[in-house]
């Protein structure tokens, strides 16, 4: 009697994953607005105010913005399903340049920029964090690819996709922030704008990275709780279509 064979996994749909353009299509705007004044390397045109103690902190910037905007536009590529799955090669390539063309420079320059930031104590401290983690997160993701642990490299850079478009919440965060705040500039801030502006800063950055970061922890442990559930469970009782040969 021929027994029924497994079938391979389906490969995934392009258009199952719908959030995967409208992600691009926000990296790209945000990109588009956010780049241009460091591809100028026109000091005036910095939305950081210059720290005054580190002359090369526009030029450290701007090189940081850089090498960040390819690491946003490779890892949209690189968390699509359909894309892995039909175009491993290019995967793999992408994924070279997205450690090695974006995380990694930027995340050292990051974590120099952080040390030197205007903003005070607190987001220093939070930049630092940040800049670190994410260059551990994305370390771990390559060794583990380097490795051939799939499963453990798919979650570390689960991670440092997180911490890469944590840029984008930043910002959010920074507009409601300041939106929320702003009346009570002349009270709780007593006028004070640098004071204001540090705090706005400090919190948005905060929130910025840990916020998405753990949405990233959540969704994993989603996802292994489903499989742990399906290991599980118990097998279907009743009728077995497939029957042994009755003995002689």
């Amino acid at each position: 009697m021929t027994l029924p064979t497994e079938r391979p996994p389906a490969r995934p749909r392009w258009w199952r994953r719908p959030w995967v353009a409208p992600l691009m299509v926000v990296a790209v705007a945000f990109l588009a607005f956010s780049l241009p004044p460091y591809l100028s390397f026109d000091p005036s045109r910095s939305r950081v105010p210059d720290p005054g103690f580190f002359p090369p902190h526009f030029v450290m910037l701007s090189m940081h913005v850089l090498f960040g905007s390819i690491a946003m536009i490779t890892c949209c590529l690189q968390i699509w399903p359909w894309f892995r799955a039909r175009h491993p090669r290019a995967h793999r390539l992408i994924g070279r340049v997205y450690v090695f063309g974006g995380c990694l420079p930027s995340g050292l320059l990051g974590l120099v920029v952080g040390l030197a930031t205007p903003y005070g104590p607190v987001t220093r401290v939070s930049d630092v964090m940040l800049a670190l983690l994410w260059l551990g997160c994305t370390l771990a993701g390559w060794r583990m690819a380097r490795q051939r642990r799939f499963v453990d490299h798919r979650r570390w850079m689960v991670r440092s996709f997180a911490l890469t478009m944590s840029i984008i919440t930043n910002r959010l965060w920074t507009a409601l922030i300041v939106v929320m705040l702003e009346p009570q500039l002349e009270t709780t801030f007593h006028g004070d704008v640098a004071l204001f502006v540090s705090t706005v800063a400090a919190l948005a950055a905060w929130l910025g990275w840990t916020l998405p970061l753990l949405v990233a922890e959540w969704w994993l442990e989603r996802g292994d709780a489903a499989r742990r559930r399906r290991r599980t469970r118990p097998a279907p009782t009743g009728h077995d279509p497939i029957r042994t040969p009755a003995g002689p």
